[in-house]
């Protein structure tokens, strides 16, 4: 697939200048920290040096004291509280944070974690009246409930009240709950807002500790879970998410739980984890367990402290993840096949497909493989307890939620956000949604939006790439979006020896520019540019720095995201 590349403007060069000269570092650096906004030495110090005493004061957040408060009262009188959270990464490790904490001081606590095909997403119906049959009165439910009004309602006319932790954009009504803990709240001045569900959980219980005297170290062991939610949940890695996310990774490096060590251990890599590892190693397992089995065994793994245990459910879950990736490899291919057939389909601006035979479990990885091949909006549909379910994805700058609503009078229900969403429709509905969708696609998608672009921040030679270039170039992780790892461009490049395929599709050499030392290059899945790479032959690339570890040798290595040659 052609990528067009976008160069960022450049910063002010006055700008950029001072605040080099004033940390005494590269101005390619110092432009880079600008574009993130800063733009002084301690706005520097406060982005390289993310910190425990950087963290909020949570009560700064709509609602805290009443949750405390019914919190407090819950417990001293023994009623019986029940944690609620959604079945994918953000929410089950927002219940683990919480029942985690919790448990030592209640003894009147469970959790319950809806099933994905019998209650799907949010607070359901099925809870609520489970509560209600086994005499709790107390429901805290995280990652969801923000737009739950008639469920809450519902609680309500049983004698049950919640606390509603969530980090999604509120409706016009908030549910009507004994507090609701959301920074997106417009009458909420928390100086967030980027939060993950656990995220929001984390708060609460730093808020409880605060106000009951109990020592930081009973929440700051709730790092690495809090961490895992910001990677998986692809929130901003900004602000307080950035500092939680740096203490987490730490966490997960040097004394990570139980649950989560033996989980990198079936994942085969137990050291050196990034954001970016966490997201492709542990995300998807953690997943797995809610998509294929039941999401309980992913709380039961995090909360635990018996290693037997941890072990038992770790391979599990891997197991669980095995199938699931047979599962989307076989999806995809279906799906392939469809559009692949369909001369109509190849032409639109959109994607919807539909069997009734797909695991509703995995469409939304399909979803996203499928935007990744044609780059446009996608909808992958499946049958789902006699309705139609699907998983939308989006590509960068159009607003998929948006899109959505303009075939609302199609659906039954829809939620999510611009790039991601759910939906669920009447089965006779399939074929006009999927021509109404295309029709709102089609009249709001803007042409470059259906090119994949690569956005480069700054132009470097090699020879600049040295050791304390790159050491303070690590400084900026973790990465992510907002934050997302530097990508640079250089000129003129020549390969030194021969290049290579690794793998199936890699392309493995080294790169020099005149001057400069030589880097060890990778290139994933562009195989196909390999005949292009001719030795004394000058080329362009783009590419982000990375550190490769090998047998506990540390080397720069380029990750190169795009090559363009003269012809």
């Amino acid at each position: 697939m052609n990528k067009r590349w976008a160069i960022r403007d450049n910063a002010d060069e006055q700008e950029i200048q001072a605040l080099a000269a004033a940390l005494n570092i590269d101005t390619v650096l110092s432009s880079l920290l600008i574009h993130r906004g800063i733009k002084s030495y301690e706005e520097a110090r406060l982005f390289f040096r993310p910190d425990e005493r950087h963290l909020h004061d949570p009560f700064l957040m709509a609602d805290m004291e009443k949750a405390i408060l019914r919190i407090e009262t819950a417990i001293a009188t023994g009623e019986k509280i029940l944690i609620y959270g959604d079945y994918d990464v953000d929410g089950t490790t927002a219940v683990s944070v919480v029942y985690g904490f919790f448990k030592n001081y209640c003894d009147n606590l469970e959790y319950y974690i809806p099933d994905r095909y019998k209650e799907g997403y949010g607070i359901s119906t099925l809870s609520i009246d489970y509560a209600a049959a086994n005499g709790f009165s107390l429901i805290i439910a995280l990652d969801c409930g923000i737009k739950s009004v008639d469920k809450i309602a519902y609680a309500n006319t049983k004698g049950i009240d919640y606390i509603i932790c969530d980090h999604h954009l509120p409706g016009d009504e908030l549910p009507a709950a004994v507090a609701v803990l959301d920074p997106k709240r417009q009458d909420c001045d928390y100086p967030y807002k980027e939060l993950s569900g656990c995220g929001i959980g984390f708060k609460l219980i730093q808020a409880y500790a605060e106000k009951n005297d109990i020592p930081f170290e009973e929440v700051s062991c709730y790092y690495d879970l809090a961490a895992i939610s910001i990677a998986c949940d692809i929130v901003h890695i900004t602000g307080e998410n950035r500092v939680l996310a740096h203490l987490g990774v730490q966490k997960i490096n040097s004394n990570p739980c139980i649950g989560v060590k033996t989980l990198m251990e079936v994942a085969g890599k137990t050291t050196n984890y990034t954001i970016s590892d966490v997201v492709f190693s542990l995300g998807p397992r953690i997943n797995a367990a809610g998509r294929i089995d039941d999401a309980k065994h992913a709380v039961e793994l995090l909360i635990t402290d018996n290693t037997d245990v941890a072990k038992e459910k770790s391979q599990m879950i891997n197991v669980r993840n095995t199938e699931r990736k047979g599962h989307d490899l076989h999806i995809t291919d279906e799906a392939l096949s469809i559009i692949d057939n369909d001369e109509a389909l190849i032409s639109r601006k959109s994607t919807v497909v539909y069997s009734e035979n797909w695991h509703k479990g995995v469409i939304g990885i399909v979803a996203s493989r499928l935007t990744e091949k044609y780059y446009r909006p996608t909808i992958v549909l499946t049958r789902s307890n006699g309705h139609v379910a699907g998983s939308a994805r989006s590509v960068v700058g159009f607003d998929l939620y948006e899109a959505l609503c303009g075939c609302s009078d199609l659906l039954i229900q829809f939620g999510g956000h611009k790039y991601a969403a759910g939906l669920t429709m009447h089965p006779e509905n399939v074929e006009a949604f999927a021509d109404r969708f295309e029709e709102v696609v089609s009249a709001s998608i803007k042409p470059e939006q259906l090119i994949q672009q690569i956005q480069i921040d700054a132009e470097l030679r090699l020879s600049q790439i040295e050791p304390k270039f790159f050491r303070v170039l690590n400084q900026f992780a973790p990465f992510g979006p907002e934050n997302m790892a530097p990508v640079f461009l250089s000129k003129n490049v020549y390969v030194s020896g021969i290049a290579g395929l690794v793998g199936e599709s890699h392309v493995k050499m080294t790169v020099i520019q005149e001057g400069s030392p030589g880097f060890a290059a990778i290139a994933f899945n562009q195989g196909e540019q390999l005949s292009k790479i001719k030795k004394d032959v000058p080329f362009d690339i783009c590419y982000s720095i990375e550190e490769n570890v090998w047998q506990e040798r540390r080397s720069i290595q380029l990750n190169i995201k795009g090559m363009r040659f003269s012809d």
